[in-house]
């Protein structure tokens, strides 16, 4: 008679977090200021402001939007936030930098947001292979944020894990 097969990880008091889980839905759009500018390199405002006004800005809505220049062009910070406020009423999050600048952006929120009480006293694992952009900084926020409360902090899956933590 063959033995029972017995999932001791399924068993036990050990926690998984996936961070894909809370993945934001939305689609993501690098937008680049680089063609509103003379020659690619100077602002000059009342062009800038120009195509501020007269661009779509519908078409981004429920959209994380990454704000960047491609050239090395000097922008200043007023022009950002004027497409960042026109963005507002469509766009879910636009911020200043690449689509893995948002993507870690949109990870310290969630993160920060994210109620640990259940990890309390407890071994966690943070998964580490994913399918969609975690950010490295998003795993290492989580690791920090669990520190204080979780009995030991491991990274990886479950059959073979680094350990990071272990609480004395």
């Amino acid at each position: 008679m063959a033995e029972e097969i017995i999932n001791r990880i399924a068993n036990s008091k050990l926690k998984v977090i996936d961070l894909e889980d809370y993945y934001p839905k939305g689609e993501r759009v690098l937008f680049d200021i680089k063609n509103w500018l003379m020659e690619g390199l100077v602002l000059r405002e009342k062009d800038f402001r120009a195509f501020v006004a007269e661009h779509n800005w519908s078409q981004y809505q429920e959209c994380y939007v990454a704000l960047h220049c491609s050239t090395d062009a000097i922008v200043p910070d007023w022009a950002y936030m004027l497409i960042s406020i026109e963005l507002q009423p469509y766009a879910k999050l636009s911020v200043i930098g690449s689509l893995s600048d948002l993507e870690s952006i949109l990870y310290a929120e969630i993160i920060s947001n994210l109620d640990i009480s259940i990890y309390e006293g407890l071994p966690v694992i943070i998964k580490g292979c994913s399918h969609k952009p975690v950010p490295s900084n998003a795993l290492t926020l989580l690791s920090q944020k669990l520190k204080p409360i979780a009995r030991s902090i491991m990274f990886g899956e479950a059959c073979s894990s680094v350990p990071l933590f272990k609480r004395k």
